[in-house]
């Protein structure tokens, strides 16, 4: 017993200086118990803890969906929009008055947007519309249903709010101590997707009886005549230089309205912001080809645009459908565009959403054929095939999934034992927790974090390991801070004598900082981590 007690006293004491960098402090030590006398106390003090404690990045967030219903409102007012009143919907006005103070005039049963704010019930019935507030399923009416009804119901907002949009989910992002965020955004692809149709797709069987004709796979050598054409056409490069205006546009615009680098600067202003160019997965191959091309493209010129990912309900039938062949498309463009960064919505799925077969190979695709180096949602894992192998291929190869506890409740009623993300947690697979749509939702990231400590009892490091790992898998440019992926106890050497976020790091340090945005923002949270539990 006694060599046993020393072989034990030798263990710990390696890994105390193994680890020495990162060894718990007092304060850490501190905030351990306070995070558990909050979780012991309940949601509401649990929720006021984790609404300080840094959270690093949100990697799946859609800006769109990410709005408050309020917010559209009131943009739908300044841009003279009207309510279908039968739809609870934003439509275009059919013609202005010419008064001095023109208004909109909406056709019969249409009001003017603005009425909403003398009409409470109208009010609260577009809130209700354009999110999941006071949503209850009724028979032939699911949650799923509902929230993906929500986007054409507030679409016809005018995209020059964009500016204002990305204000909006800085400032609540600031507001909960995030730093970070991709934001999934889908700058004008119509030249592309016009170019696409022009050029068709190879054709397939053709229909008989009552059969439907489909497309068939195109060739690596098709594709690549697909997109010689594409980028020969001027209409199809002056859209890539539109797309990256655009979103440089919003940008610039967004620090003017925050008063970036000025003396009345907001605290938004410390939250960057990069796009994921979000491609239109339910619709035929030659318009999902020239679009996500398109993005390739522009993710090779924009230092903004850091990755693309595909969107659209995953169970509707041209996502099914089209899902092995829109896998073969990404194969042929990662080969063309290995720099580019690919992040998938995959496994958005539930038992009963889609037959079985569905349910079995969309992950695994999406990472053998796709390319993915992230995987959004993830919630049908345990339903593909051979799902061990699996878990165990995205531990190995540092695969991260993108949790979305709240949309996964809403969308798929997937919620609590019935998550897989203990199961991903076992396999050592790398998680980080997102909003997805937090507008729509009505909800936000200290949302999912409570979330996540509550139904699934995960500890203030867990979550605070999870707020590290969102910054690990971002695709910000450069090396990570630390020397092993995914493994927080050591920084590369540069650093490794510093303490870990110290208001002034040493020469050697600042000069590695400088050189990686990812590094840069990875000190950033373990200061932030640092400030935050010194004030417990």
């Amino acid at each position: 017993m006694r060599r046993l007690s020393h072989a034990v006293l030798l263990l710990c004491l390696t890994v105390v200086f193994a680890n020495a960098q990162v060894a718990v402090t007092p304060q850490e030590a501190r905030a351990v118990r306070a995070f558990n006398v909050a979780k012991t106390a309940g949601p509401f003090p649990l929720h006021a803890f984790l609404a300080n404690m840094p959270k690093g990045a949100d990697l799946h967030m859609h800006l769109s969906g990410a709005v408050y219903a309020e917010s559209f409102i009131a943009e739908a007012t300044v841009d003279h929009l009207c309510v279908n009143q039968a739809t609870l919907s934003f439509i275009k006005a059919e013609s202005m008055t010419r008064s001095s103070s023109p208004q909109p005039v909406c056709g019969d049963g249409n009001v003017p947007a603005a009425s909403a704010f003398k009409d409470q019930k109208l009010y609260d019935a577009l809130v209700n519309s354009f999110s999941m507030r006071s949503f209850v399923a009724t028979p032939g009416t699911s949650g799923h249903d509902q929230f993906f009804a929500t986007f054409a119901r507030f679409g016809s907002i005018d995209k020059s709010h964009v500016p204002e949009w990305l204000d909006e989910v800085a400032t609540r992002s600031a507001a909960q101590n995030g730093q970070y965020l991709e934001i999934m955004q889908t700058p004008s692809f119509g030249a592309a997707a016009k170019l696409g149709y022009q050029l068709g797709w190879p054709e397939g069987p053709k229909a008989t009886g009552n059969s439907i004709a489909t497309p068939r796979d195109a060739t690596r050598a098709e594709l690549a005549h697909l997109r010689d054409q594409l980028l020969a056409a001027s209409d199809f490069r002056t859209n890539i230089t539109e797309a990256a205006k655009e979103l440089d546009d919003a940008l610039a615009a967004r620090t003017r309205l925050e008063h970036c680098g000025e003396a009345n600067a907001v605290a938004a202003c410390s939250v960057q912001i990069r796009f994921i160019g979000q491609v239109l997965r339910a619709f035929p191959p030659q318009q999902v080809f020239a679009q996500t091309l398109l993005y390739f493209e522009l993710a090779s010129i924009d230092p903004n645009v850091v990755g693309i990912n595909f969107v659209q309900p995953e169970d509707a039938y041209m996502s099914m459908s089209e899902y092995h062949r829109q896998m073969l498309m990404l194969d042929y463009l990662h080969a063309a565009y290995p720099k580019v960064h690919i992040s998938l919505h995959a496994g958005e799925l539930a038992p009963g959403l889609v037959p079985p077969d569905g349910l079995s190979f969309h992950i695994r695709e999406a990472v053998d054929l796709g390319h993915a180096e992230r995987i959004g949602h993830g919630v049908d894992v345990m339903y593909e095939k051979d799902p061990t192998a699996l878990l165990k291929e995205l531990a190995d190869r540092h695969i991260m999934v993108e949790i979305n506890l709240t949309s996964n409740d809403g969308i798929l009623g997937i919620s609590g034992k019935n998550h897989p993300l203990p199961n991903y947690r076992a396999a050592h697979v790398p998680v980080a927790l997102s909003t997805d749509d937090e507008g729509v939702s009505r909800g936000n990231i200290t949302q999912e974090y409570t979330r996540a400590a509550l139904e699934f009892n995960l500890t203030y490091t867990d979550l605070k390991n999870m707020a590290r790992t969102s910054v690990e898998h971002s695709f910000l440019a450069g090396p990570s801070l630390w020397s092993k992926q995914d493994t927080f106890n050591r920084s590369v050497e540069d650093c490794a004598t510093q303490p870990l976020g110290a208001d002034t790091p040493n020469a050697k340090c600042t000069a590695f900082l400088k050189s990686s945005d990812k590094a840069a923002q990875q000190w950033e949270l373990e200061h932030r981590f640092k400030v935050f539990e010194s004030s417990l």
